[in-house]
């Protein structure tokens, strides 16, 4: 199999927007440019294929901090990806092999999602677990959401919300001044283990801020208590799909957390959105609240494919040219 490399931006952008599909936020070229335009690592997309077809994409960045080749763009917190919604693109386990294998270094994929691919692939373990919340098996209804909790647990985190509502509450929207608030209320919760710690991490979230609004697909949802700023939340909204990108919470005020995220599951009810995705985290809220969770996975190498699939790839959303 031919493999071709590319390393301009103007033809990796091409064979991005040709052989990557488009399914959820992360699949967008402009969202992950927003990373690549303040990171820059160098590209390196492999492209694979008989002559005149293509069967396989893989598109690689050098990361010179972690000395490896991972997904693009490349952007890191404490030293690893962020960018979830990543997949492995080929019409065989053969193709998926000749693209590892034409790896010239150090290889480091995240945040991978199931297909029948992997099966043949030896060194995909599991990554972190992903959680999502789906309406519609609710039929978009909250008081069918709070049947599935056990009465305790219901009377317990009612209670607990019904005391912050018992304040001076309020909501507003879509206010850009707000995010310095989102950034600073998360610097001042982790410090170090803020994801806007890092100055690159900072400046590629307000590029995506200032994408997503002029692309009409950013919600800003901020808690007011009296006139103090309790919490901000930004998501985006794109194919029928919620995400929340991030977060920060005032801690004179406890709590909150739990307000402004039972928010978002009754306002994607309102909306009758198909899925809201709340990544990865290992957050308590998002077991207590019963979100899905969504194993992803992870593959360092290159290694051997030992055995092939006999099937073809059947969840791919292209026709290879």
């Amino acid at each position: 199999m031919k493999i071709e490399i590319l390393d301009d931006i103007d033809a990796c952008r091409a064979a991005w927007q040709k052989y990557w599909p488009v399914k959820g936020l992360f699949d967008l070229w402009p969202v992950r440019d927003c990373f690549h335009n303040v990171f820059t690592r160098p590209l390196f997309f492999l492209l694979g294929g008989p002559k005149g077809k293509a069967e396989g994409f893989l598109p690689l960045c050098w990361n010179a901090d972690s000395q490896n080749y991972v997904l693009f763009p490349g952007e890191t917190w404490q030293g690893k990806t962020w960018l979830e919604q990543n997949r492995l693109i080929a019409n065989t386990a053969q193709a998926v092999d000749t693209l590892l294998q034409s790896v010239p270094g150090p290889l480091h994929l995240r945040y991978l999602e199931w297909c029948p691919l992997m099966e043949a692939i030896d060194g995909i373990l599991p990554d972190e677990t992903g959680y999502l919340f789906y309406p519609a098996q609710f039929d978009f209804r909250m008081d069918n959401f709070w049947r599935v909790f056990p009465g305790k647990s219901r009377k317990k985190i009612v209670g607990e919300i019904e005391k912050i509502k018992t304040k001076t509450l309020s909501f507003r929207f879509n206010r850009l001044a707000d995010l310095e608030s989102l950034f600073q209320l998360n610097l001042n919760a982790f410090g170090e283990n803020s994801y806007f710690y890092d100055d690159r991490f900072h400046r590629s979230f307000e590029r995506l801020a200032a994408y997503l609004w002029d692309a009409q697909m950013l919600r800003i949802t901020t808690i007011r208590i009296g006139k103090k700023i309790a919490a901000v939340d930004m998501g985006a909204i794109f194919n029928g799909s919620y995400t929340l990108l991030a977060g920060g919470t005032n801690p004179d005020f406890p709590g909150i957390a739990k307000a402004i995220n039972l928010h978002h599951l009754e306002w994607s009810c309102r909306k009758r959105f198909d899925v809201v995705d709340f990544l990865c985290g290992d957050f308590n809220w998002k077991h207590r609240f019963r979100l899905t969770p969504r194993p992803l996975f992870t593959f360092t190498g290159p290694l051997p494919v030992q055995r092939y699939a006999s099937h073809q790839y059947q969840d791919r959303a292209l026709a290879w040219a």
